[in-house]
C-alpha cells in the first residue's frame, strides 16, 4: 500500500472569537533517499546519491527526473529498474528509499556524485561557473533544438486558473507547489505536485521521460511559485523553451534562460505578466 500524500490532524481553530475543535488536512512531508546500483553483473555496487524532502506519490518519476536533470542518465533505457528497497524478509518495502538499477554499461561519475550538485543555492560557485557547468552536461538535442512554438497573451493569462483546477491536493491542504506542462493552445498536458518545487519539476520531467516525450520543445512549463536557477536548469535539460511562473525569477535564472534561448515569464497573475527574455515566442 502506497503512502498517502495528505494527513488529517485534529487542531484547535480560532474563528470569530470562538475556539473550535476540528480536523485539518496537511500535506505529508517525508525524506526520500535515492540509491544507485551500477557496475557489471559480477561486481554491482550501491551508492546513495540524494536525500530530498518530498510528498509521497510518483516517487519513481521523482527519482528518474532527478537523475536526468542532474545528468546522471540521459535515456530511460539506461535504467534496468526502479523499485523501493526491500526490508527484512516478511516486512513491507521501505517507501522512503528508492533503488535505481542502472544498465551495466552505464557507469556514473562517482566523484561528481560525492560533491554537492552545482544547482544548489549553497554550492558557493559563481553564476558564470554554474552556467558553464550546465553547458557541459546539457544534451545537444535539447540545447539547440527549437521549433515554431508560440503562445498567446490570452493563453498565458489563463494558466493560473487552469493549474488551480487540477491541484487536487493543494485545494485540500494549501501546502504544495505544482508544475505543469501546457501545449501551444493552452491545454494542460501533465501536472505534478510536491512540497518541494524542484521535486514537482523532477516528477514532471521523469513522467515525460517515461512517456518518451523528451525533449519538450513544444511544451510550456508553468510553475506555481517562483523561477529559480535550479528550475530553469532542469527545464533546459528537458529541452523546454518557455517557462512561466506565478512568482518572480531570480537574476541567475534570467541569465541562464538567456544563455539557452529560453523564454522566461514571471508574475502571471491578476491579468498581467512580465517577460524577462525571449519575447519572440509570445503572440500578441
Amino acid at each position: 500500500m502506497l503512502k498517502p500524500s495528505v494527513q488529517s490532524l485534529p487542531i484547535k481553530k480560532f474563528k470569530d472569537y470562538d475556539l473550535q475543535n476540528t480536523d485539518d488536512l496537511l500535506t505529508v512531508e517525508e525524506p526520500m533517499e535515492i540509491r544507485l546500483s551500477f557496475g557489471t553483473n559480477g561486481s554491482r555496487k550501491q551508492k546513495s546519491i540524494s536525500v530530498t524532502m518530498r510528498t509521497p506519490g510518483h516517487d519513481f518519476e521523482l527519482a528518474l527526473g532527478f537523475l536526468f536533470t542532474e545528468a546522471v542518465v540521459y535515456d530511460k533505457n539506461e535504467i534496468l529498474s526502479i523499485r523501493y528497497c526491500e526490508k527484512e524478509q516478511g516486512k513491507p518495502n521501505d517507501q522512503n528509499l528508492v533503488l535505481v538499477e542502472l544498465h551495466e554499461t552505464v557507469i556514473p561519475d562517482v566523484e561528481k556524485l560525492e560533491r554537492n550538485f552545482y544547482t544548489t543555492s549553497s554550492c558557493g560557485v559563481c553564476g558564470k561557473a554554474s552556467i558553464d557547468a550546465i553547458r557541459t552536461v546539457l544534451p545537444i538535442s535539447n540545447a539547440i533544438g527549437d521549433t515554431d512554438f508560440h503562445v498567446s497573451f490570452k493563453d498565458i493569462l489563463s494558466l493560473p486558473k487552469k493549474l488551480q483546477e487540477k491541484q487536487l491536493v493543494f485545494n485540500h491542504t494549501g501546502g504544495l507547489h505544482a508544475a505543469a506542462l501546457f501545449d501551444q493552445d493552452g491545454n494542460i498536458i501533465l501536472m505534478r505536485e510536491d512540497v518541494g518545487r524542484h521535486n514537482a519539476v523532477d516528477k514532471l520531467i521523469g513522467a515525460s521521460l517515461q512517456l518518451d516525450q523528451i525533449p519538450l520543445h513544444t511544451k510550456l512549463l508553468f510553475l506555481s511559485g517562483r523561477s529559480s536557477f535550479e528550475l530553469v536548469q532542469k527545464a533546459a535539460m528537458a529541452g523546454i523553451k518557455i517557462i512561466a511562473s506565478v512568482g518572480a525569477p531570480s537574476s541567475l535564472a534570467v541569465s541562464l534562460a538567456k544563455e539557452f534561448g529560453i523564454t522566461l515569464i514571471g508574475f502571471v497573475r491578476d491579468n498581467r505578466f512580465n517577460v524577462y527574455c525571449g519575447q519572440k515566442r509570445i503572440k500578441e
